[in-house]
């Protein structure tokens, strides 16, 4: 057993800020009326999204999985009809390790009744007023669509452009892969060529998604056809990622499946549907918008940090 590496990564000024942090957030929700809920961290179902990895566990003598997000407990409390909720809860995600990630982090979740995707973006950019006043100043958030981010910054139409074209484009930039899958592509241009040039200046949103990264936001017909979905940038770092939720059972059962055939060719385990969700949508899930906020990555843009290291006690490898 290491004795050498005890000692906490975040400072006691970077701990009080994060307290202070947390209290500001429960008294904006508590000012809109948003019910603070806690769901359980063990499931015996997990998240079907190929690109994220669930931890598991063995609880008494059954596997159980630690939650990659508390979205599908909290969709059944808004099925029973709890309104608006939020939460502030630990989420573990396998293979997350960097200077932004660590596999155990805090993540702010919530859940506007009759809001669409445009209505709650503006909310996180309230909200993100609050926790990051001296960082934003008075520059208003800035919305732009994933098609006019790509245009701009890559030179590539997301949602016409040939795998030709997008495999030309990360040529062009020397991104080395071995990857074929259009998404992959796409989120390769990404992440190397757009979001690191989003929210420089002030908040930045990127919305309405491809239809085929949908995840659990509704679709919406049209030319193009696009997920209502969106994410929140500042200084390129990634905030949030939300939906306008998908409420159809049926619909969202077909994506469990799509998941789990695309896991299985991909050699990845397939993951047990959540049964209990897919009753909470049967029965009926309220119209909604819901959004996920990594906490530890705002407390590092009010702290002035670089590593996630800097604002958690103990990350995974003191933990």
């Amino acid at each position: 057993m290491t004795t050498q590496n005890w000692q906490p990564t975040a400072t006691r000024a970077a701990l009080a800020l994060r307290a202070q942090l947390l209290k500001r957030l429960r008294q904006f929700f508590e000012e809109r009326g948003v019910l603070e809920v806690d769901t359980p961290a063990l499931s015996d179902a997990a998240v079907s999204d190929v690109h994220l990895h669930s931890i598991t566990a063995t609880v008494n003598g059954a596997p159980r999985f630690l939650q990659t997000s508390p979205e599908f407990p909290m969709k059944r409390l808004l099925a029973a009809g709890y309104g608006d909720i939020y939460q502030v809860c630990k989420v573990f995600r396998d293979g997350e390790a960097g200077r932004f990630h660590n596999p155990e982090f805090t993540l702010v979740e919530w859940y506007r009744v009759g809001f669409d995707h445009h209505r709650l973006m503006r909310e996180v950019a309230a909200l993100l007023q609050v926790l990051l006043a001296d960082q934003l100043g008075l520059v208003p958030p800035q919305y732009i669509t994933y098609e006019q981010a790509f245009s701009l910054y890559a030179g590539v139409n997301p949602h016409n452009a040939s795998k030709t074209r997008l495999l030309e484009c990360l040529a062009a930039h020397g991104i080395t892969h071995d990857e074929t899958d259009r998404d992959v592509l796409l989120d390769l241009i990404g992440s190397h060529l757009v979001y690191p040039r989003l929210g420089h200046g002030g908040l930045m949103f990127i919305y309405d998604f491809p239809a085929s990264q949908a995840a659990l936001a509704r679709i919406r017909p049209g030319q193009p056809t696009v997920a209502e979905r969106f994410e929140a940038f500042l200084n390129g770092m990634e905030l949030a990622n939300g939906y306008h939720e998908l409420a159809d059972a049926g619909e969202q059962a077909e994506r469990f499946a799509r998941d789990n055939g695309i896991r299985r060719m991909r050699g990845l385990p397939e993951h047990p549907v959540d049964q209990r969700l897919l009753a909470a949508l049967e029965h009926g899930l309220p119209a909604c918008a819901g959004v996920a906020l990594g906490f530890d990555r705002v407390v590092m843009l009010a702290a002035g940090v670089s590593d996630i290291s800097g604002v958690l006690a103990f990350p995974a490898d003191r933990a």
